[in-house]
C-alpha cells in the first residue's frame, strides 16, 4: 500500500518497542522518532489514531515488581499508576513535534455493543476534527478475565473497524509473518502479501510472545482477520528501528494484508446484513430524492416515527407510501426524533437542550436498498 491511498492510518504500538528490556527504562529516543514520524504523516493530511500497550509495564517499572508474577488483580492496579506514565511519555514526545494527544481508555464492551461503540467512533472523529492524536489502551484497570482483549492487537483492529480506518499498521519486533516460526526453522521465507487468511496461513503462525508484550503472531492474525473484514488494510513490520512509519512506506520488509473492499463499503455491509431493524422513519419526497443523491438524513425530511429505538440502533426508512428504501443507525432515540422531526438541523439543541449531531443518519451510516 501506497501512502498516497491512506487517509486515515491506526497505529498500534506494542510494549517491546516503548519499553527497553536491557536498561528497564522508556525507550524515549524511539518514542520521539515516531512523533515525527506522525507528524509528517499529518502534514500529508493524514488523521493518525494510535493504539499503545505498555501501561503494565511502565507501572511494574515504578513500583519496582516483576510482570510475569502479576495476577489480574495486580495487573489493574499496576496498569493505573503505568497509565499516567505511558500518557506522560506520548505528551511530551508529541508536544516537542506540536501535536496535541487525547487519551482514549476502553473495554471489549465499547467496541462490542453497537451504541458503545457508536460513541467511541464519535468522539474520536470529533478529536481528529480538532487536529488531536487519539491515544487509546485498554482499560486494564476496570476489565476482567471475560471482557480483557488480553492483548492490544485484537484492540487495534476493533479501533480500526468502528473508527473505518482504510490502514493499521502494527509496529512489532518481527518483520511480519514468515512460512514458518523463525525460532524454529532457517529455511523461511517472508511473506509480503496476503488476501485471505485461510488453513496455510493460519499453519504458518508461531507462538512466540516478547518479555512484555502479550500477543505474538497468532493475536496478530486475528486482528487481520477483523481489518480484512472492515476493508482496511493490515501491514505488520518490525518497528524497533528510529522512524518506523517512515522506514515502512519506504520499503521496509512487511506483509501487507490486502482487503477486498474499502471500509465504507464493509461497513454499510455490516449494518445491512447483521442487524435487525427495530423501528422505522416515514420520510418526505425531498428527503427521499436527497438520500438517492447521496445525502445524509436530516430531521426537516420526517414525516413521523414508528416503533422505539434508541441512539445507535437500526431502523428503516419508508416513504410516505411506506415503501422501504433504505436502513441506518438512527443519530437519535424515538423520543428525540418525535421532538425533532420537521425541523431544522440548527434547531435541534434549543429543542433537546442538545445536540449530539446535524444528521438524523448520517449517509455514512446509512444503506439504500
Amino acid at each position: 500500500m501506497k501512502i498516497e491511498d491512506t487517509k486515515r492510518i491506526v497505529v498500534k504500538v506494542g510494549s517491546s518497542l516503548l519499553f527497553d528490556q536491557d536498561t528497564n527504562t522508556l525507550n524515549s529516543e524511539w518514542l520521539i522518532s515516531l512523533a515525527e514520524d506522525i507528524k509528517k504523516l499529518r502534514e500529508k493530511g493524514k488523521q493518525i489514531i494510535i493504539v499503545s500497550s505498555g501501561a503494565i509495564a511502565l507501572g511494574a517499572k515504578d513500583l519496582n515488581l516483576h510482570m510475569k508474577e502479576l495476577k489480574m488483580d495486580m495487573n489493574q492496579a499496576v496498569s493505573s499508576v503505568g497509565q499516567i506514565h505511558l500518557m506522560s511519555s506520548y505528551k511530551s514526545a508529541f508536544e516537542k513535534n506540536e501535536i496535541k494527544v487525547s487519551q482514549i481508555l476502553l473495554t471489549l464492551d465499547d467496541t462490542e455493543q453497537r451504541r458503545r461503540s457508536i460513541n467511541a467512533r464519535r468522539t474520536i472523529d470529533t478529536l481528529l476534527n480538532l487536529n488531536i492524536v487519539p491515544i487509546v489502551n485498554e482499560n486494564d484497570t476496570i476489565a476482567t478475565t471475560e471482557i480483557r482483549y488480553g492483548d492490544n492487537d485484537r484492540l487495534a483492529s476493533r479501533v480500526a473497524q468502528i473508527s473505518s480506518a482504510d490502514c493499521l499498521i502494527m509496529l512489532s519486533n518481527i518483520n511480519g509473518l514468515y512460512s514458518s516460526d523463525p525460532k524454529n526453522d532457517n529455511e523461511i521465507k517472508l511473506i509480503d502479501k496476503v488476501t485471505e487468511i485461510n488453513t496455510e496461513i493460519e499453519e504458518m503462525i508461531g507462538t512466540s510472545v516478547s518479555e512484555t508484550g502479550k500477543g505474538g503472531m497468532k493475536t496478530k492474525i486475528q486482528a487481520a482477520k477483523t481489518a480484512l473484514l472492515s476493508g482496511c488494510h493490515l501491514a505488520i513490520t518490525n518497528g524497533t528501528i528510529n522512524h518506523p512509519i517512515t522506514s515502512l512506506f519506504n520499503g521496509r520488509p512487511c506483509t501487507w494484508f490486502v482487503p477486498s473492499k474499502t471500509p465504507l463499503a464493509a461497513r454499510k455491509q455490516w449494518i445491512a446484513g447483521t442487524m435487525k431493524p427495530v423501528g422505522s422513519l416515514i420520510i418526505d419526497e425531498g428527503a427521499t430524492k436527497a438520500l438517492k443523491n447521496g445525502s445524509s438524513l436530516l430531521p426537516a425530511g420526517i414525516k413521523s416515527i414508528e416503533g422505539k429505538f434508541e441512539r445507535g440502533d437500526v431502523i428503516e426508512i419508508k416513504t410516505i407510501d411506506k415503501n422501504i428504501i433504505g436502513i441506518g443507525l438512527s443519530g437519535y432515540s424515538a423520543s428525540e426524533s418525535e421532538l425533532i422531526k420537521g425541523h431544522k438541523s440548527d434547531e435541534i439543541a434549543k429543542i433537546l437542550s442538545y445536540s449530539y449531531r446535524e444528521e438524523m443518519i448520517h449517509k455514512d451510516d446509512l444503506v439504500l436498498l
